[in-house]
């Protein structure tokens, strides 16, 4: 008992020290570890396999819409980085470079990518001569690296994982099309699939990828109150393809440039899946995304029947395509339901020598903790059903949470006061000056987040929350991770 009662005690509550319960969830339900290079994690098999989870379901959305994957190198060479002024910019900062190679200095420094937007310029340059080469819908899952000097697991490390999709076409609307077509299935996988609603929204200039004419993002919100940008989606315009010269010759044999368009998901939303939908008991994972949606856990498992019971009722579910699990180590069942509700399976089934007597066993929600008795012969089917109504009532209740903490601020006043006071969006109109956005950030901490694609246009007669001056949009703004 002293040591289930320490498995749990081993999670700071939520309310006493977001940052840190959030650290103890991740080291306890060993998602990652720490490693001897500072700033870079180990993935262990729990937190991997949810991003295997995710890639998978997310590639197969990609190639539905006609996306290809393709793999690029590691290093950039500076003369190419460099060709992209904006873009350098962005990114200096962040960036690690290699100057030898085995035991001789290299002629050119090399750049570990923390983009691939050059590599895929100097890709297409070469491979695109005609209108018949067009479109070209490329993606590639890799890792990524940037100097981050603040890393913190899943939410900012110096090397993530990641999908980086670059496509090129013969006009702007064929790329602002599929820019906002891949920010939708970057919507409706974190709703579908994670269970986290999200806005969907135009990235204000200040805030814009650099070397992007527009960038659209999804923005969700956390336990604590602080948005997580959750996936982006750029339009380039032409600007990547006149510095690097891709170009193509259309159907009336003018030469012309091509249009282009980049769109990323990373492993930060396994700290969004922590932080949405986690508890003082660890982990709570949505069954769509869960690498085990139920285990089973014996009762008194050395009773006679117990374990074959146990076994028989295990093959069940996986013959009803859920993926389950049996806990028949030696622990006793107290552990194992507290191991499981801090590893999140969303679902447990107890089965012990009563409930066989009955021809019952129990179901058991990690996110409710309701039970439920149903015969042994309905579990699979029962269990199904669970797994369904789980995954319905994370998302619902995640959309409470968001509506509950999203405010509106009509002056500056009551603006920062929000911003102090209350954790989460305020909705607020705004002028469209930069020095606005600049002054809100040094006053409140608070960014803008979005401009929503609903609703954005600032309502007749509006006035800007910081400067008092007439308003062109309504923006959502936050203090962000």
């Amino acid at each position: 008992m002293a040591e289930e009662k320490k498995l749990v005690e081993s999670i700071t509550a939520r309310d006493v020290d977001f940052a840190q319960w959030y650290t103890d969830v991740v080291k306890k339900a060993e998602l990652t570890g720490y490693t001897s290079v500072k700033g870079f994690m180990v993935f262990k098999p729990a937190g991997y396999a949810i991003w295997e989870n995710i890639r998978n379901e997310l590639d197969r959305r990609f190639k539905a819409t006609g996306v290809e994957n393709v793999y690029l190198p590691l290093f950039i060479p500076e003369s190419l980085l460099d060709k992209e002024k904006d873009h350098v910019e962005g990114f200096a900062p962040e960036v690690a470079w290699v100057t030898e190679g085995g035991l001789n200095p290299l002629p050119e420094r090399m750049c570990v990518r923390p983009t691939s937007e050059t590599l895929f310029c100097d890709l297409y340059k070469k491979d695109i001569q005609s209108y018949r080469d067009l479109p070209k819908v490329y993606n590639q899952w890799c890792s990524v690296v940037r100097w981050e000097k603040t890393t913190r697991p899943f939410l900012r490390s110096r090397e993530f994982l990641w999908q980086e999709g670059h496509t090129a076409h013969a006009t702007f609307e064929e790329a602002q099309e599929r820019t906002i077509m891949m920010l939708n299935v970057y919507a409706d996988f974190c709703e579908e699939v994670l269970a986290i609603p999200v806005l969907r929204g135009q990235k204000t200039d200040k805030e814009k990828f650099a070397g992007a004419e527009e960038t659209y993002t999804i923005e969700s919100l956390m336990h604590d109150g602080k948005a997580l940008q959750s996936g982006t989606s750029h339009n380039f315009g032409d600007g990547f393809a006149r510095a690097f010269g891709i170009q193509f010759t259309d159907k009336d044999n003018s030469l012309k440039y091509v249009y282009q368009t980049s769109w990323g998901f990373t492993t930060r939303m396994i700290g969004a899946i922590i932080m949405v939908h986690g508890d003082d008991s660890g982990l709570v994972l949505p069954p769509k995304i869960a690498p085990t949606q139920c285990v089973v856990i014996p009762i008194r498992q050395k009773a006679e029947g117990v374990m074959e019971k146990a076994e028989a009722l295990t093959e069940s579910l996986k013959k009803a395509g859920i993926l389950v699990k049996l806990d028949a180590t030696d622990r006793s069942p107290g552990w194992k339901f507290s191991d499981q509700e801090m590893r999140g399976f969303p679902m447990r089934i107890e089965l012990g020598p009563k409930d066989i007597e009955r021809g019952e066993c129990v179901l058991v929600r990690r996110d409710t903790r309701e039970k439920v008795q149903v015969k042994i012969e309905e579990a699979a089917e029962k269990s199904l059903e669970m797994l369904e109504r789980i995954q319905k009532d994370m998302y619902d209740r995640a959309l409470a949470f968001r509506e509950a903490h999203t405010y509106e601020a009509h002056d500056y006043d009551e603006f920062k006061k929000l911003a102090d006071e209350k954790p989460g969006f305020i909705k607020a109109c705004w002028c469209g000056d930069e020095a606005c956005e600049d002054k809100i950030k040094a006053d409140t901490t608070a960014t803008s987040r979005c401009i929503p694609f609903n609703g954005g246009e600032a309502p007749e007669g509006a006035v800007c929350v910081c400067c008092g001056k007439p308003a062109k949009k309504l923006v959502y703004w936050g203090k962000a991770y």
